[in-house]
């Protein structure tokens, strides 16, 4: 592990990673802070990962993000991991701590930071929340709402199976529904999640009415790219609380950085507006 006064370095890991915007957030902190270290691209396909895991440190590297299709993979390398990431079974995010490779899983945390900066009060009382999905990001922010005290929590995944599993796995007060009760099932939430990928960029839209959802509720759109999707779109028009995902893309960073670099940064709004810049605006 590097010395306070070396070159520290740090990357992300995941195939594809091209299009990823951490090198532009790590690097603007590093930047903004003063600190002599690097943020990189790992481009590593999943037959490479162990191989390029063995070598991790040997490289330089004080440690990393993981990106799909890695985090389960990196979470059974590490020798040592935080209660969230044994609870998720996924590492997004790695360090060294006397020589043992060490992980985290910091999306539940960074869902929970942008939902307390856009849409401050949003959990006032015990919320009631619909996510939709049921895959790792569904299961990170089902595991956030359940650390923060919500009333109920209920799935709707395309597979009832699939959000029955993790429902189980989880446990109260997170439960499947099925597609048919979502009208019935906004009528009572305070709080939307999409986690899902209808509505990114190049798939399918999202087809939701929202006009069951009560005056007061917060919706949250875990993809950020188009910036705005229409269910974002679709939540502004109706007045709700808008939360998009390039809140939770900036503020899942956060810790990482923190391990790698000895600095708690901050989400600042000129590093929102510039992450901002690099993604479309529109599908």
């Amino acid at each position: 592990m590097p010395s306070q006064n070396d070159t520290r370095k740090a990357c992300i890991i995941g195939f594809p990673v091209r299009h990823s915007r951490s090198p532009l957030i790590h690097e603007y902190w590093l930047d903004l802070y003063g600190i002599k270290g690097s943020y990189e691209r790992a481009e590593v396909r999943a037959g490479d990962f162990p191989g390029f895991m063995d070598h991790f440190a040997a490289l330089g590297f004080a440690g990393g993000n993981v990106t799909l299709p890695h985090k389960q993979a990196a979470f059974k390398r590490c020798l040592q991991t935080t209660e969230t990431a044994a609870r998720l079974k996924a590492v997004n995010t790695l360090w060294f701590e006397s020589g043992k490779l060490c992980g985290d899983n910091t999306d539940a945390a960074g869902f929970l930071a942008a939902l307390d900066q856009d849409a401050p009060g949003w959990d006032d009382v015990r919320a009631q929340a619909v996510v939709l999905g049921a895959g790792g990001a569904a299961r990170a922010i089902a595991y956030a709402l359940q650390l923060r005290g919500a009333a109920r929590i209920w799935l709707v995944n395309r597979t009832r199976a699939r959000a029955d599993a993790l429902a189980a796995d989880l446990g109260p007060p997170i439960e499947a529904a099925d597609d048919s009760a979502l009208p019935r099932l906004l009528s009572q939430a305070s709080l939307l999640v999409n986690t899902t990928s209808l509505g990114m960029l190049g798939q399918p839209r999202l087809h939701l009415g929202l006009d069951p959802l009560p005056e007061k509720a917060a919706v949250c759109d875990i993809v950020y790219v188009p910036l705005e999707t229409e269910l974002i779109k679709a939540a502004k028009a109706r007045a709700l609380r808008a939360v998009p995902g390039i809140g939770m893309l900036l503020h899942q960073a956060v810790p990482g950085f923190e391990r790698w670099f000895g600095v708690r940064p901050s989400v600042t709004k000129e590093l929102r507006s510039i992450i901002q810049a690099d993604i479309p605006a529109a599908v």
